[in-house]
C-alpha cells in the first residue's frame, strides 16, 4: 500500500496545504467534518477499504501520516 493516493485525495480537498508536513489538520481546522466525510469516501474508493466508524477520530485524521497509519491498521484487520 502506498501513501501517494492519500496525498492526491487530500490535495483535491485543499490544494494549498502541505500535507506532507502538516501535523494538526483537525486541531487547526484545516479539515472539517465535511472534508472527513469526503475523505473517507475517497479512501474507500482508492484503497478498497471501509474505515470503521470507531476509527474516525481527530487523532487519526490530524496528519496524512496518521491517516495512513490508520489505513494500514484497518487493512490488517
Amino acid at each position: 500500500m502506498s501513501i501517494s493516493p492519500l496525498y492526491d485525495i487530500l490535495h483535491k480537498l485543499h490544494n494549498d496545504v502541505d500535507f506532507e508536513s502538516h501535523e494538526a489538520l483537525i486541531d487547526e481546522g484545516v479539515l472539517d467534518s465535511f472534508d472527513i466525510v469526503s475523505l473517507v469516501a475517497e479512501i474507500s474508493e482508492a484503497y478498497g477499504l471501509q474505515v470503521p466508524p470507531e476509527e474516525i477520530t481527530p487523532e487519526n485524521f490530524n496528519s496524512a501520516r496518521l491517516i495512513f497509519a490508520m489505513l494500514e491498521r484497518v487493512s490488517e484487520e
